[in-house]
């Protein structure tokens, strides 16, 4: 029997799943249907122990249309940006996804909660249930006065990333390019400073995943809380714009912040193709370079499970222990196996969320 080592992730999309087939919610969750990354099932057999359940808008049927996927495997790319959403119309899906991880609670008392505090998580992981953190990835739904914020706060937000890979009024997303730099484009609005003060004073953590890089520079002017990034990788190893910079990864570690590995082939193959078929080489040169950058208290995963193609040896959520094999072949210790896989995530927490 495998002796599983329990994992906390950065980011998952298996809200958005739920949304496109909410008549099929109940299979999806409980028993699972065979498609995806993510399911109960799966998820204990793989020994996922948590994690941030993301909240987002999917883009209009016009943007989606285009074959992102065929032209993301052949570099070089860019994809256009989205246009900017008004919150009135992003507020709906936004809701219906935060219902739909408060389901999944309800479905399943004793394997799942949706937590609130670090304390919370701490006790989920010792009592074996699930743990699942509300997470807004972009944040569309969110009105300038920032009155849903707070309304959004009271269901149980606790992680917001100002912008997915696309502008709002808060600030602008960088976009799919390879090669490219995460130096794309203006900084932060004035109501975008505004929603990272909020945040702080909700104590919600600021994503900086997907955030260009002058707009990352002025959340670490402004927060007072430790830069996080939960599904992002090193640019010196894959020249994406939505990987991270040295300079990037120094802020965040003076910060005392993290950065969560993404399993997204584009972000961890050097030649950026989204081909799942891939060795575990350039996952493990991932790792070394944020540890190298970071030290290894401030390095963990963030999956983008159910939102991105992943390498074909993990395949999905049932697959973790096969990237803990993997660094285990590749030379790291079982105590820094485990502070990757939850016990920094765990820490973070303490550390970003209200007691």
């Amino acid at each position: 029997m495998v002796d599983l080592v329990p994992v906390f992730d950065g980011h998952n999309d298996f809200l958005l799943r739920l949304l496109h087939a909410p008549a099929q919610r109940e299979e999806m969750w409980l028993h699972g249907e065979g498609r995806g990354h993510l399911d109960l099932p799966r998820m204990r057999k793989g020994g996922f122990a948590g994690g941030f359940f993301a909240i987002y808008i999917p883009s209009p049927i016009a943007h989606n249309a285009l074959d992102f996927q065929a032209l993301m495997d052949r570099p070089p790319y860019e994809v256009p940006l989205p246009d900017l959403m008004h919150y009135t119309g992003a507020q709906p899906t936004a809701l219906a996804m935060a219902a739909h991880l408060l389901w999944m609670e309800r479905a399943a008392p004793h394997d799942f909660k949706v937590c609130r505090t670090a304390a919370e998580v701490r006790a989920c992981l010792k009592s074996g249930v699930i743990a699942g953190i509300m997470h807004m990835e972009g944040a569309e739904a969110i009105d300038p006065g920032l009155d849903a914020l707070y309304a959004f706060h009271a269901m149980g937000l606790r992680s917001l990333g100002p912008v997915w890979s696309r502008p709002t009024v808060f600030g602008y997303g960088v976009p799919f390019r390879f090669p490219g730099s995460p130096d794309t484009g203006p900084g932060l609005t004035e109501a975008g400073k505004d929603l990272v003060r909020a945040c702080n004073e909700l104590k919600i953590m600021i994503d900086l995943s997907h955030l260009n890089e002058k707009g990352f520079d002025d959340v670490a002017r402004l927060t007072d809380a430790p830069l996080v990034a939960t599904h992002s990788n090193a640019h010196d190893v894959t020249p994406s714009t939505r990987n991270l910079t040295d300079r990037q990864l120094a802020m965040i570690r003076e910060s005392g912040g993290m950065v969560g590995l993404n399993f997204a082939t584009v972000f961890l193959r050097p030649d950026g193709r989204r081909s799942p078929v891939m060795t575990w080489e350039p996952v493990m040169r991932h790792l070394d370079h944020l540890l190298a950058n970071l030290g290894e208290d401030h390095v963990g995963l963030g999956s983008d499970f159910d939102g991105a193609t992943v390498p074909d040896g993990i395949t999905d959520v049932a697959g973790l222990p096969n990237l803990v094999a993997a660094m285990r072949a590749h030379g790291y210790d079982a105590a820094l196996i485990a502070k990757i896989c939850h016990e920094n995530w765990l820490a973070l927490l303490d550390r970003t969320l209200a007691a």
